[in-house]
């Protein structure tokens, strides 16, 4: 495998729908409302998707480094784990990114303020550096808060809250508090996908030492969860369209949570970690679709 390939593969490509998904969901409100910019739409996929990028390296180099990555974890291999990456690359590779998606976020704020609102541009260039920490220090360092469970938490604001509200308002700096309703339902099914993860992940995690809410909950009161985040997303998304929707066609999504059904059959009956894997990919894919299909029904 060529470095270009290791990289790659350390990327993680199939972790990137799910990161853009709030950010097609924020760009589709703000049409709605008569609000579009095609720069604000490159910028805040570029940052999005370097974020995630970012994200995936630290994890590879801080689990890798802590020694989670070894021979009893069941995803896919991981760059310094299998030695196609050694730690010095990673890190270079985490100081390059970050950097990059930096360069991007301000750009961004300048597009989307340019000269005017000034607080607001600082606000979210304190996000934007706040987003970055948060990709880097899910398990780099050793007060890393994946280690004790709260990774939830953050996926939550980072996917959910700021990737669709905020992307909202960099086009259309208004404040409308419904859309929080499906930035938390984005979110909701975010932390889906880190759930099952941690989910097929808990026993090495267990003798690793990382406390993952899943770890803390065991694996009956996991399943519960997950079903909890999935069930409260699909409320989240009808209140908002019950709420605003001015035609049907706003209710395009809906037969997309037939798939949520089918996911959650799965992984009830899923009767070992590793069958868990393929439906981190079916989630992570649904909630794209699910956030296409929302945006299409508002702009039709």
């Amino acid at each position: 495998m060529t470095k270009i390939q290791s990289w790659v593969s350390a990327a993680r490509l199939r972790t990137l729908p799910l990161s853009v998904s709030g950010i097609i969901a924020g760009t589709g409100l703000a049409v709605k409302n008569g609000n579009f910019n095609i720069l604000i739409l490159f910028l805040a996929i570029g940052t999005t998707l370097g974020l995630q990028i970012l994200s995936n390296f630290a994890n590879d180099y801080g689990d890798g480094v802590k020694g989670t990555d070894n021979e009893d974890r069941i995803g896919p291999a991981r760059a310094i784990q299998s030695g196609l990456l050694n730690r010095q690359e990673m890190k270079t590779g985490i100081l390059f990114t970050a950097g990059f998606t930096l360069l991007l976020a301000i750009l961004l704020i300048y597009i989307s303020f340019g000269n005017k609102n000034f607080m607001h541009a600082i606000f979210f260039f304190f996000l934007g550096i706040s987003a970055i920490a948060a990709a880097i220090k899910y398990t780099v360092g050793s007060n890393a808060y994946g280690y004790r469970g709260l990774g939830d938490v953050f996926v939550f604001i980072f996917f959910g809250l700021v990737a669709v509200y905020g992307s909202y308002f960099l086009y259309s700096q208004d404040f409308n508090w419904l859309v929080i309703l499906p930035a938390s339902a984005i979110g909701l099914l975010s932390v889906g996908v880190l759930n099952l993860n941690n989910m097929r992940d808990i026993e090495s995690d267990k003798k690793a030492g990382k406390n993952t809410l899943v770890v803390k909950l065991g694996s009956e009161n996991s399943l519960i969860y997950h079903f909890a985040l999935i069930i409260f997303s699909i409320l989240c998304f009808l209140t908002y369209s019950v709420l605003t929707a001015t035609g049907i066609s706003e209710f395009l999504y809906v037969p997309a949570f037939i798939l949520l059904v089918f996911h959650l059959k799965k992984v009830a009956k899923a009767a070992s970690p590793v069958l868990l894997d393929p439906e981190l990919k079916t989630l992570a894919l649904t909630t794209f679709l699910i956030s296409v299909l929302f945006v299409i029904g508002m702009i039709i």
